[in-house]
């Protein structure tokens, strides 16, 4: 059994990821934290409430972060164009959601979760790092004690989505994504290069509907906006991104992988691109060197991994 904190933006792909975590037999839910990013944290957060409360989810939901860990920089826009101006595809939520936030800040709730499980815990990040940046300023012992962390961010051997050279949620923090790639914990990268291969058509989806639950039928009215978004960019179907994150987790053998010390640019026109350095690789002295081996994702199993989100949010319904 993995016990697993999302870190999360809710946003359309995090609600599948959600739901996935929750009804995975092998995944134990010990928390959400929220983090802006496609939407406002207050928007996220209140998302993130109401998926809990709608899927019964019992794991406790905490607020993170409403900028970036560099005051300096400024936000830009949020991506309604994709994620709806509800953050969640302009679904109707409830005007009152009865469930209430964990009076915690999310890194002080990752801190505390991780001190508590020592060597347990798999941390699942799908949006800006600045949560887990601000868990390791605050606690830099947190290293030793959580059991892993997996992220899906980053652009190693393909172009970025928000620029050429960087993904949104990499390039949304730079410098919080630096500092949780250069720590001394053990990080997977599930990135664009692996992603990107993930389409879940519209009749998959449909399908899964006609077999699940309520949930899943929420879920796929969620995911409309979004496969709409995505119909002039890979056709029919929708990218399961953040999906990809969860199902490593108990999957790993769907993904190849390679490995080697990861820096993130801070700044100028490739803000926010993702380089690694591979192990094995000689070069002359850079800032590369001396930093934790960390894992990136270069190929993967498209169908395995959309059978196994399929098998989770079906096969595992509640009864």
């Amino acid at each position: 059994m993995h016990k697993v904190i999302f870190d999360t933006d809710p946003g359309i792909d995090d609600a599948m990821a959600l739901l996935f975590l929750h009804r995975h037999p092998e995944i134990d839910l010990v928390g959400v934290t929220t983090v802006f990013g496609n939407a406002s944290v207050d928007t996220t957060t209140r998302n993130a409430l109401y998926l809990a409360e709608a899927w019964n989810i019992d794991a406790p939901v905490a607020r993170g972060a409403d900028r970036t860990i560099d005051p300096a920089r400024k936000e830009g826009h949020w991506p309604t164009a994709i994620h709806g101006h509800n953050g969640i595809g302009d679904v109707v939520i409830p005007q009152s959601i009865s469930r209430q936030a964990d009076p915690r800040p999310a890194h002080q709730f990752i801190i505390d979760t991780v001190r508590a499980h020592p060597g347990e815990v798999t941390l699942v990040a799908v949006g800006r790092m600045t949560n887990l940046a601000l868990a390791l300023q605050a606690a830099p012992e947190i290293t030793k004690l959580a059991k892993e962390v997996v992220i899906m961010g980053g652009a190693f051997d393909v172009p970025g989505n928000v620029t050429p050279a960087a993904e949104a949620n990499i390039h949304g923090d730079p410098e919080a994504a630096d500092i949780v790639f250069t720590a001394p914990w053990k990080v997977t990268v599930i990135g664009l290069d692996v992603t990107m291969k993930t389409v879940m058509t519209s009749g998959y989806l449909a399908k899964m509907v006609e077999a699940g639950a309520d949930d899943v039928r929420l879920l796929s009215d969620i995911s409309q906006l979004y496969i709409d978004f995505y119909k002039s960019r890979v056709g029919d179907g929708m990218v399961v991104h953040d999906s990809c994150a969860c199902v490593y987790v108990v999957r790993p053998d769907l993904f190849e992988t390679r490995s080697g010390s990861i820096r993130v640019v801070c700044g100028g026109i490739a803000d926010g691109q993702t380089i690694q350095k591979p192990d094995g690789r000689g070069f002359p002295p850079s800032p590369w060197d001396g930093l934790p081996s960390q894992i990136v994702t270069t190929g993967i199993d498209p169908d395995g991994v959309l059978e196994a989100i399929r098998a989770a949010l079906v096969e595992h319904r509640a009864a």
